[in-house]
């Protein structure tokens, strides 16, 4: 675990193995510790056992002891396969035993995918970890924890979008509007409302990058930004790479070569992946007896001196489900996160592309001449 502060801006990066759950509990914990009168906390995956449960369910009983009224935004089923989507287990029965008003949101067809809190109107936690052991223990994951007001506000916006209707379809229409943290540009993006745009800031980011460019991502899907990166892997003399989860991965291409509709995305992933230095974590694959979730779940972009963080994979279903991404302009930040993907991709073999792709994508012409 590393940590990184930029004044009101203080970004935490996980490895596997690389910090204890209790160490990400008890930051939690000092992250809720201050409220006065709301916690906001939207979670796609709430599992946290004892004794590192306890440290969170102390704080918030402490917080409801004080008077602080907290809300609970979680999901509930899925219509996702679960070798990309590891389904949630949160359990409604343990989160009735604390003093907190809790609302299941419908994971089908579209995730509520988010995992972030808000303290008081004042500060937001956010990030790709859901509050769960393996998120905090085994899988890489970035977090930010930001004190901004407006920015606060932004997102209890999104929450309320949704703990009023539950419905994901009719949430993140939060307009991304720049603000200042301390002198640094951050903006608050929020799906579905603002998926596709999303994909495409992105994308042009990636695009407009002269100095590098690196991404941490599970899975890379999205065709605006499936289609920037097969073109610049086509053209090579960029600084270009990445790290993926490879058992998902894999699971894209089978899907892809069953499914008509999307086959024409394998061409660009496969030159994504084969020409630039993407590195996959053989992570263990999701099955529903399997017990270790060490997937590489990191979720962060770097375009030269901006950062994209969050909860949203570089994925179409990630357009449509409700997720939460911080564009933050920062020098500083920019470089720690750019050196956190390329210590992640060190650690793990290049990404491999099926045999199958491999002959689909060897018949197929290039993006760039496409």
């Amino acid at each position: 675990m590393n940590r990184h502060s930029t004044r009101l801006i203080d970004l935490v990066t996980l490895t596997d193995g690389g910090q204890s759950a209790d160490d990400i509990a008890r930051r939690v914990a000092a992250f809720l510790r201050p409220a006065k009168s709301t916690l906001e906390l939207a979670l796609y995956d709430v599992r946290l056992p004892d004794p590192t449960g306890s440290i969170v369910a102390d704080e918030l009983r402490a917080a409801s002891g004080r008077g602080v009224t907290t809300r609970l935004l979680y999901n509930v089923d899925s219509a996702r396969p679960s070798e990309i989507h590891p389904p949630p287990s949160t359990r409604p029965d343990i989160l009735a035993e604390l003093p907190i008003d809790a609302r299941p949101v419908p994971g089908v067809p579209d995730l509520m995918h988010h995992k972030y809190a808000v303290r008081d109107g004042e500060a937001v936690w956010a990030g790709s970890a859901n509050w769960t052991i393996d998120s905090w223990s085994r899988q890489e994951n970035v977090l930010a924890i930001i004190e901004s007001r407006e920015l606060a506000a932004r997102f209890r916006q999104n929450f309320e979008e949704l703990w009023s209707r539950q419905e994901v379809d009719r949430s993140g229409n939060v307009d991304p509007e720049p603000i200042e943290v301390s002198g640094v540009q951050v903006t608050a993006w929020f799906t579905p409302g603002h998926g596709e745009q999303l994909s495409q800031r992105i994308a042009t980011a990636i695009g407009a990058a002269r100095r590098r460019v690196r991404i941490a991502s599970p899975v890379i899907t999205s065709g605006p930004i499936l289609g920037t990166l097969a073109e610049l892997a086509d053209k090579g003399g960029r600084d270009i790479a990445g790290v993926v989860d490879g058992p998902q991965v894999a699971t894209v291409f089978r899907q892809w070569e069953e499914n008509g509709h999307t086959a024409w995305k394998i061409p660009l992933l496969a030159a994504t992946l084969s020409k630039l230095p993407f590195s996959a974590k053989p992570s263990t694959p999701w099955t529903p007896d399997s017990e270790l979730h060490d997937f590489m779940h990191a979720k962060v972009t770097v375009a030269d001196d901006v950062v994209f963080l969050g909860s949203f994979n570089l994925s179409r279903s990630g357009e449509q489900n409700a997720e939460s991404v911080l564009e933050i302009h920062d020098g500083e930040l920019a470089e720690r996160l750019a050196r956190f993907v390329d210590e992640v991709r060190g650690r793990y073999p290049a990404a491999r592309i099926p045999e199958s792709s491999r002959d689909i994508n060897s018949a197929t012409p290039s993006a760039s001449s496409a």
